[in-house]
């Protein structure tokens, strides 16, 4: 699907705004992660696919592990990773999760950073079978906005549904794919059960960096269209005239399974 000149999941020409502009996700994240596994990250190898450019493959790399290997299928997101991760032990490999271009058995922790919505689901676990190690372990993870607790932001989620009543949010942590994950995960062979966690962190953002945290959202922009879209930016902006600053609360939810 394409509208203007984006199409649905092309992340190109929205690298520069996704490398600047997205928040990282919670600290807990990684260590909830390393809780599960049981073992020192100095012990493990970690694959990080669709990578994108590198917000997650940094935090991974930053909790010390041995090894880490950034896997993403985007020239323009690849090459801003490798930009934005100079000076830092992380190899980037072109690949996608249907087709990583790992070794067999290459690597105890493999993550989906906000991308595993885009992936072939069947296909995509076969491939992480092959890719981790035995007993080791896949997490999917979503940094959602967690709006209960911020009048504004709740009225720019409501300004969006008006412009576009017909949106359906495909890469927001909160949506139908991430609704029936357990029970995908439950059903998946050659996978012990789910683990599931979540944690929450506050962003102060500038006005500048929300705004554009906005327009490196592709299917918002693909789904509402140019206009639409610009008059959801207008509104936005005129709304945070006088706050130059935004304490935005995000919820990191992870999906953990492990390889039997």
């Amino acid at each position: 699907m394409s509208r203007g000149n984006l199409v649905h999941g092309d992340f190109s020409g929205l690298a520069s705004s996704y490398a600047s502009h997205r928040p990282g996700y919670s600290p807990h994240a990684i260590r909830l992660i390393l809780g599960a596994i049981d073992r020192p990250a100095a012990e493990l190898d970690a694959a990080d696919v669709g990578a994108g450019t590198g917000i997650w493959s940094r935090q991974v790399q930053e909790a010390g592990f041995r090894r880490v290997t950034a896997v993403e299928p985007n020239d323009e997101m690849r090459q801003a990773g490798r930009e934005t991760s100079t000076g830092l032990p992380i190899e980037w490999k072109a690949g996608s999760a249907e087709r990583t271009g790992l070794a067999d058995a290459s690597t105890d922790l493999l993550t989906m950073a906000s991308s595993f919505h885009w992936a072939d689901f069947d296909t995509a676990l076969a491939e992480f079978r092959r890719v981790l190690r035995p007993e080791g372990w896949f997490a999917a993870l979503w940094n959602t906005r967690y709006l209960d607790r911020s009048p504004l932001l709740l009225e720019f989620e409501a300004e969006l549904k008006r412009l576009v009543p017909d949106m359906k949010r495909v890469s927001s942590g909160n949506s139908a794919f991430t609704d029936g994950l357990v029970a995908r995960f439950m059903d998946a062979e050659g996978w012990a059960d789910p683990v599931y966690a979540e944690c929450f962190h506050v962003e102060r953002m500038s006005r500048e960096r929300y705004i554009g945290a906005w327009r490196s959202v592709n299917d918002v922009q693909v789904q509402a269209g140019p206009e639409r879209f610009a008059a959801f930016i207008d509104f936005v902006e005129k709304h945070l005239a006088d706050h130059p600053f935004l304490d935005c609360q995000y919820r990191t939810r992870i999906w953990l399974i492990q390889r039997l």
